[in-house]
Formats: C-alpha cells, structure tokens, sequence
C-alpha cells in the first residue's frame, strides 16, 4: 500500500495497456496478462493501468453502456467507493460486469485501488469480489500508485500469470 505522490513512468512495449487502446494487434499474445478495469472520469485508475505491461480492457464508464464480454482468463482493476460503513464499495459497473457468469468465470484475481483516507475501507472493493468469486487479492494501492507500485505490479503479475495459464503436465 503506497502513500506517495504516482510518478510519471510509461515503457511502451508490444502488448500493452497504452497498444491495445490504439491500433489492435492482428491477434492479442495470451503470454501478456489481461486486465480488465473500471476507472471513473477522474482517471486515477486508468493511469495506473497504462504503466503496466500488460493488455487491457476498459469498463464503460456510465452504467447505461453494456460491458464487455470477456471469455479469456484476466485480472480485475477496481477502485472502492462508497460509505463509510462500506455499503457500495463495489463500482455498479463492476458490479454489472461480474453479474455476468460468462465473464465471471474467467476471473484469476483482483487489484485493488483505494484511498487510506477510507481507513478500514482502504481496497474494500477488492476484498469484497475476491471473497464473493472466491479469487486472491493480488495487490492495493492508493490513488495512481507510485512506481514502486507499478514495478511491483508489474513483476507480480508476470509471475501469477505464468503460474495460472501454464499448460498443466
């Protein structure tokens, strides 16, 4: 969990975030882990996302617009929002994204991005989805994150993505 103001670090790789929103490759590498995100139009989230080295999938951000459908294995990017007693952590969003089985069921874990100004609440989001789709919280940060965040992220993901989409022997 990170308290530090995010820094401005972007490596531009094939099979990135910042790739995959522009010119769509012929076919997406299954070897580049996916992410599936909601950020609200503060951004916060999404400029997280951008740093990281993988590809991504944004949800709409008004709750009128249909989610996509998802049918390969990805990670979740949630922030928390909410009351302070943690009723409507879970952006509605999200909430109609998971709703969705066929989706759903390709879920492998969760990141969580939150405010430690929400003390107890910090990443509720996360929590909430990892233990309702029975899936491991995979990391928190606060606000952009830092690019200690983004490192770690980054390395943590690789290694949970090899581990889960390896073929078994």
């Amino acid at each position: 969990m990170s308290t530090h103001a995010p820094g401005a670090v972007r490596g531009t790789i094939p099979g990135t975030a910042q790739e995959s929103r522009g010119a769509s490759p012929a076919a997406p590498d299954p070897r580049v882990p996916l992410l599936v995100y909601f950020s609200s139009v503060s951004d916060n989230t999404h400029r997280f996302v951008e740093k990281l080295h993988a590809r991504a999938v944004r949800l709409p951000v008004h709750t009128g617009e249909e989610p996509p459908e998802i049918d390969e294995p990805f990670v979740l990017v949630t922030p928390t929002y909410g009351r302070p007693d943690g009723s409507g952590a879970v952006p509605p969003q999200v909430v109609k994204f998971l709703n969705r089985a066929a989706s759903r069921r390709h879920l492998l874990g969760v990141i969580g991005a939150g405010n430690t100004n929400f003390g107890t609440a910090f990443c509720l989001a996360a929590d909430k989805i990892a233990a309702k789709c029975d899936v491991p919280v995979l990391y928190k940060f606060e606000l952009m994150g830092t690019p200690e965040d983004v490192r770690k992220v980054n390395q943590g993901l690789e290694q949970f993505w090899r581990q889960c989409t390896q073929p078994r022997a």
